[in-house]
């Protein structure tokens, strides 16, 4: 996809996420950096820089969430052990205990809810006993009738995308 057309697209998806009413009520909210052209939404979070934004490190086969402030989203992220963004290990832990919303990185969703990832399990392992509305981010082209899903696949609560907000 062209940057600029990848570029059109993301910033799409982060409209529509602003304007959805559970997204303005949200305070806590785990997010991710892009990875391999998954859709960008750092304008969503710099347009929201007061909510509490948590990103992922990748620790052995595990995702540790830890609070970024936006202001300092430069300085506080580095790069992790697969070429994703991820932030400094010495940054406070999020309360997972307290989240809102779950923005997670998709390749391709399916209208039953499942999402496709890159094959790392990271999600598959953390979801089951995670807190808060799981959404799927994705790009329209790539939300599709049907995915093949395991038993450990955890269904999401919604799938945003450039076109959508779909509630399953």
């Amino acid at each position: 996809m062209p940057s600029s057309i990848w570029q059109q697209k993301s910033r799409a998806i982060g409209d529509r996420l602003s304007n959805w009413h559970l997204f303005q009520q949200a305070q806590n909210i785990l997010a991710f950096t892009s990875f391999r052209q998954e859709p960008d939404l750092s304008s969503l979070w710099q347009k929201f820089p007061n909510k509490n934004w948590g990103f992922s490190r990748c620790v052995g086969q595990d995702l540790i969430w830890h609070q970024v402030a936006i202001a300092d989203f430069d300085l506080s992220m580095q790069s992790g052990s697969y070429g994703i963004l991820e932030p400094n290990p010495n940054l406070p832990l999020m309360d997972l205990q307290n989240i809102d919303l779950i923005l997670i990185a998709a390749v391709a969703g399916d209208r039953s809810g499942y999402r496709l990832g890159y094959g790392g399990g990271f999600y598959d392992r953390w979801l089951p006993n995670s807190r808060g509305k799981k959404v799927g981010i994705v790009f329209d082209e790539f939300y599709l009738r049907e995915l093949p899903n395991d038993p450990w696949d955890v269904k999401l609560d919604a799938i945003a995308t450039d076109r959508q907000l779909v509630f399953i």
